[in-house]
C-alpha cells in the first residue's frame, strides 16, 4: 500500500522568538515615547523657541510625514539588504538624531532634527513588522504577536506622559528626547543575538528614480497642505499639490513598467489589502486630533502641570491597550469586519462627548470621551495590519509592512495637521476682536500673562474658550469621520477574514488532518497485521 506523507505542520515560535519580539518592540516603544513626550513638551518648547504657528505645526508633524515618505523605500531596502541589518542601522541613527533634537537651539534646527528622526524611524518600523512575519509563521501566534507589538506603542504613549512629566518637572524640554538613547543601545546589543536575518533571495535592482518620484509625490503635497493651513488658498498651495499629484502619476506608471518595482502594485489587487490601508489612514486621522489636543487642554486650559496632565491621560491609554489586546480574540469570535464596525460606532459616541467639553468642569467629559473613542478605534490598527501582512508573500512582507506603516504614519501626520489647522481656524475666528491675541493658545496666554488685570484675565478667558470651541469642532468632525468609517468597514470587508479568523480555521483544519492521519495509520496497521 503506498505510503502517505502528511503535510508538515506550520512551525510554532518558541522562547527565542518571543524574546526576539520583546527586542522588536523596543524601537516601537521609543517611537511612541517620542510622539507622546513631544505633545507634553509642546507648551515649554513653544515658550522657549517661540516658533510661529506654521513652525509649530511642522515641529509636531514633520516627523510623521518624513516617516511616511521614506517607509516604502526603507521597507524595500530591508527586503533587499536584510531586515535585521536595516533595523540596527536605523537604531543607531535614531539615537544620534535624538541627541540633536534634545539640544536644538532654534525652531529651524528642531524641525531639521525631527526630520532626521523621521528618516531613521522609517528604517525601524517596516523592519520590525516584517521580522515578526518571518519569526511567527503560525497565524494565531502571528496575530497575538502583532497585537503585543502594537500595544507596545500604547504602553509607550502611556509611559511618555509619566516619564516625560517627571523629567519636565526637573529638566528642560529637550531632556525627554534623550530617553531614546539607552533603549536603542539595548536594541543594538541584543538584536544580533535574538533576531534572525532575512532578505529577498531574488530582490532585483533598486530603482533610484522611483525613490525620487515617491518623495516628490508626498513632500509637495505636504507643503501645499501646510501652506493652506497657515496662509489660506493661493497659487503656492495649488502648484505644490499639482506637482505632487503629477509625480504620483509618474511614479505609478513607472512601477507598472518595471520588472522589479519599488512598490509592487499587484498587492493592491487584493481587496483586503487596499481596504485595510484606507481604514487605517482615516481612523488615525480622526483619533490623533484628540490625542494631540487633550494634553494641551489639560495644561493650558485646566492649568495642570505636565506630570498631572500625564496622569490624566492614563485612562485613555488603558482603554487603548484593552482595545488592542481584545482585538484578535474578538475577531476570531465575530469576524474582523464586525469588530471594526462596532468599534467605529463606539468611537462615534466618544467623539460626541468630546464635542460637549467646556472650559470649566470639562475634564471628566474629555477623559471619558477620549477613552471611549480610542477604545473603539484600537482594534482597527491591529486587525488591518493583520490583513495587510497576511495578503503579502513572505519575500514582500517588508514592502507590505511599509505600506501599512505609511498609511498609519500619514494618518497620524494628517490627523495632527488637519485637526490642528481646524483648531487654529476656530481659534483665529473667536479671537479676531482681540488685537493682542496670538496665533494659538500658548502664545496668547504668554502675552496675557504680561498684561495687567483685568485685561489679561479677559484675554486668557477668551483664548481658552476659543481653544475649547476648536476642540469641540474636532469632536464633531471626528465623530462624522468614524461614522463613515463604520459604514465603509461593514460594506467593504464583508466576507473578509483576518489572520486571526484564519488561525481558528487553521487550528481546526490541523486537528481534522491529524485525526484523519491517525485513522489512516490505524487502518494501515490493521491491514498489515491481518496480512
Amino acid at each position: 500500500m503506498p505510503s502517505y506523507a502528511p503535510p508538515r505542520p506550520t512551525p510554532r515560535a518558541g522562547p527565542r522568538e518571543w524574546a526576539g519580539l520583546a527586542v522588536l518592540s523596543l524601537p516601537l516603544l521609543v517611537l511612541a515615547l517620542d510622539v507622546s513626550v513631544l505633545f507634553l513638551a509642546a507648551p515649554q518648547l513653544v515658550a522657549d523657541l517661540r516658533p510661529s504657528g506654521a513652525q509649530t505645526l511642522w515641529i509636531m508633524d514633520i516627523y510623521g510625514f518624513v516617516i511616511a515618505g521614506f517607509l516604502v523605500t526603507m521597507g524595500t531596502l530591508g527586503d533587499r539588504l536584510g531586515r535585521r541589518r536595516l533595523l540596527l542601522t536605523g537604531g543607531a541613527v535614531f539615537a544620534v538624531a535624538s541627541v540633536l533634537t534634545a539640544y536644538a537651539t532654534s525652531a529651524e534646527a528642531l524641525i531639521a532634527a525631527r526630520a532626521l528622526l523621521g528618516v531613521a524611524g522609517a528604517t525601524l518600523m517596516p523592519s520590525t513588522l516584517s521580522l515578526i512575519s518571518t519569526m511567527f509563521l503560525d497565524a494565531r501566534q502571528r496575530g497575538r504577536a502583532i497585537a503585543i507589538w502594537m500595544t507596545t506603542m500604547t504602553v509607550g504613549v502611556a509611559l511618555g506622559p509619566l516619564v516625560g512629566g517627571v523629567m519636565l518637572e526637573r529638566f528642560w524640554w529637550g531632556s525627554v528626547f534623550l530617553l531614546a538613547v539607552p533603549v536603542m543601545a539595548v536594541l543594538l546589543v541584543l538584536g544580533p543575538v535574538l533576531l534572525p536575518e532575512y532578505r529577498d533571495p531574488r530582490p532585483g535592482p533598486l530603482d533610484v528614480p522611483s525613490i525620487a518620484l515617491s518623495l516628490a509625490t508626498l513632500l509637495p503635497v505636504v507643503h501645499g497642505l501646510k501652506h493652506l493651513a497657515s496662509e489660506g488658498p493661493g497659487p503656492v498651495t495649488a502648484v505644490s499639490v499639482a506637482v505632487g499629484v503629477l509625480c504620483g502619476v509618474l511614479f505609478v506608471r513607472r512601477q507598472r513598467g518595471l520588472a522589479h518595482p519599488l512598490l509592487d502594485l499587484s498587492l493592491f489587487s487584493n481587496r483586503s489589502f487596499s481596504v485595510a490601508l484606507g481604514l487605517l489612514l482615516f481612523g488615525l486621522v480622526a483619533i490623533n486630533g484628540v490625542q494631540y489636543l487633550a494634553p494641551q487642554y489639560f495644561q493650558l486650559v485646566a492649568g495642570m502641570s505636565p506630570l498631572r496632565a500625564g496622569l490624566w491621560m492614563l485612562p485613555v491609554i488603558l482603554a487603548a491597550t484593552a482595545g488592542m489586546m481584545l482585538a484578535p480574540p474578538l475577531a476570531r469570535r465575530f469576524g474582523a469586519a464586525r469588530v471594526m464596525t462596532g468599534g467605529a460606532l463606539l468611537s462615534v459616541a466618544g467623539f460626541a462627548l468630546v464635542s460637549q467639553v467646556d472650559t470649566t468642569g470639562g475634564l471628566a467629559t474629555l477623559v471619558t470621551g477620549a477613552a471611549v473613542a480610542i477604545a473603539g478605534i484600537s482594534p482597527l490598527p491591529v486587525l488591518t495590519t493583520e490583513l495587510v501582512v497576511a495578503a503579502a508573500p513572505l519575500e514582500k512582507t517588508g514592502t507590505a509592512a511599509a505600506m501599512s506603516e505609511t498609511s498609519g504614519e500619514l494618518g497620524v501626520g494628517l490627523g495632527v495637521a488637519l485637526n490642528g489647522s481646524l483648531v487654529a481656524a476656530v481659534f483665529g475666528a473667536r479671537t479676531a476682536s482681540e488685537p493682542a491675541a496670538g496665533d494659538d493658545l500658548a502664545s496668547t496666554l504668554t502675552v496675557a500673562g504680561t498684561m495687567p488685570s483685568p485685561t489679561g484675565d479677559e484675554l486668557t478667558a477668551t483664548a481658552r474658550d476659543a481653544f475649547t470651541a476648536g476642540l469641540n469642532m474636532v469632536g464633531v468632525t471626528g465623530g462624522a469621520l468614524m461614522l463613515l468609517l463604520a459604514v465603509g468597514a461593514g460594506w467593504a470587508l464583508r466576507g473578509t477574514r483576518s489572520s486571526a479568523d484564519d488561525a481558528t480555521n487553521s487550528a481546526a483544519d490541523d486537528a481534522r488532518d491529524r485525526a484523519a492521519d491517525d485513522a489512516s495509520d490505524s487502518a494501515e496497521a490493521g491491514v498489515d497485521k491481518a496480512g
